[in-house]
């Protein structure tokens, strides 16, 4: 069990036991604040804390918070307002979030119910990949037990706030991470990314006002809620407020995901939580934010796991799931492969997203295969730089889908050019 506010409960309890979550803390910020606080006095709460969005792209929540029109003007009209958790989580790498749903399912709950009291939010959905089992079941029946508590639903906890809570299963596609593309799919419309503006929090859902946050990110609204944004911002050991859930995979000697300090160096995750390297390997270099995000070396292992310093680095933080590359695999296979899942990821709409994936994916599917051509490296550095490039396509998906291979290009040229001048793999070949 944690003494850190996101995994206190972890282990501790019958994950969708009430009573128990209660015990410890739970809901009491709910108590305290719906119906008795002003909601814009949350909201300063939350702008405060400096929280960021633990999805990957690390926006201000209060900030995005804050532009909800309010109830009543003009902007707002009438009609429901949304709040949508997303839970889609399929990211490469990326477990941070299964972790927080199945082993504490009222953390999220009371997170949105206080996020939707502060938004004048009346109707809210859980957007979750259907893979997920586990945490859908276990959602269910933490909603049930806090609708039966009244936590949930009309009047909570006898005030004149109302809000219903839906957990809806997503046919799973990687584009959905996108959140106007989440709001489509969640209308029952193919996933496309919408163009904007307008953005989701003046039309989103069903064309009212919405608001789409990461998991982590509404876990950590009780916490703030009932200790205040001072605290939160202690809890941070650089710029960066809070906790984060961080994570490795690959060949470590443990693989996990652990709450940790903002800030907290590369080095200490790698080598204290994660036990090191497994016996008999080394560290090649590493993604340290998902599969979405730029190779990082060994030399950057003293680097804070804080979003500048990430990527004045030259990558980003992303969700601060490592994806760990070892000495005796193929750095090009594991690009290939990456490339692979982006390029079926990818909704269609746009050309280089659309042909431009698919044809990466091609070239170094050859090279692997033996089939390599010297110019090939030329025409995936093109590539690179043509799909990286932020406005040549409708959204984030390919420009974030290139980042392995446009820093993969940079740091592991030899062993690219390898591929050409040996006609294949040399890991397979045995040459490492």
């Amino acid at each position: 069990m944690s003494d850190l506010p996101l995994t206190k409960n972890i282990n501790g309890k019958t994950p969708t036991d009430l009573t128990q979550y209660e015990a410890t803390g739970g809901y009491v910020a709910t108590r305290q604040a719906v119906g008795a606080m002003d909601p814009d006095a949350l909201l300063e709460i939350i702008k405060d804390s400096n929280l960021r969005g633990r999805g990957g792209a690390g926006f201000p929540t209060g900030m995005k918070w804050s532009f909800v029109p309010k109830p009543g003007s003009r902007a707002a009209g009438e009609g429901h307002r949304y709040l949508v958790a997303n839970a889609d989580e399929m990211e490469p790498g990326t477990f941070k979030d299964r972790l927080l749903m199945e082993q504490d399912p009222h953390q999220l709950i009371e997170g949105m119910i206080l996020a939707a009291y502060t938004i004048s939010a009346d109707i809210g959905y859980i957007f979750i990949r259907h893979e997920y089992h586990v945490a859908i079941a276990r959602l269910r029946e933490a909603l049930a037990a806090a609708e039966a508590s009244n936590y949930l639903g009309a009047h909570i906890c006898g005030s004149d706030f109302s809000f219903r809570l839906h957990v809806h299963v997503s046919a799973g596609r990687y584009i959905c991470g996108e959140e106007t593309a989440l709001l489509n799919a969640l209308e029952g419309k193919r996933a496309i990314p919408r163009a904007k503006p307008p953005f989701p929090q003046v039309s989103g859902l069903w064309g009212r006002p919405t608001i789409v946050n990461n998991v982590e990110t509404l876990c950590n609204i009780p916490h703030i809620v009932a200790h205040g944004a001072d605290w939160f911002r202690s809890l941070g050991r650089g710029k960066d407020s809070g906790t984060k859930l961080f994570g490795a995979s690959g060949r470590v000697a443990r693989p996990g995901c652990w709450e940790l300090p903002m800030g907290t160096p590369i080095r200490e995750i790698l080598e204290e939580q994660a036990g090191g390297m497994a016996a008999g390997y080394q560290l090649k270099g590493f993604l340290p934010g998902g599969a979405s995000t730029d190779f990082l070396l060994p030399e950057h292992l003293d680097l804070p796991m804080d979003y500048e310093p990430v990527m004045q680095a030259g990558s980003r933080m992303g969700t601060g799931t490592m994806i760990i590359l070892d000495d005796r695999s193929c750095p090009l296979g594991m690009i290939a492969n990456l490339e692979k899942f982006f390029a079926r990821e990818s909704c269609g709409f746009c050309t280089p997203c659309r042909e431009g994936l698919a044809w990466v994916q091609q070239i170094l599917d050859s090279m692997e295969a033996g089939a390599g051509r010297p110019e090939d490296l030329r025409l995936l550095e093109d590539q690179a730089e043509f799909i990286g490039a932020i406005g040549n396509t409708h959204c984030a998906h390919a420009p974030g889908a290139i980042e392995p291979l446009a820093s993969g290009l940079k740091y592991f040229a030899d062993d690219f050019k390898a591929h050409i001048d040996g006609k294949g793999c040399p890991y397979k070949q045995g040459a490492n």
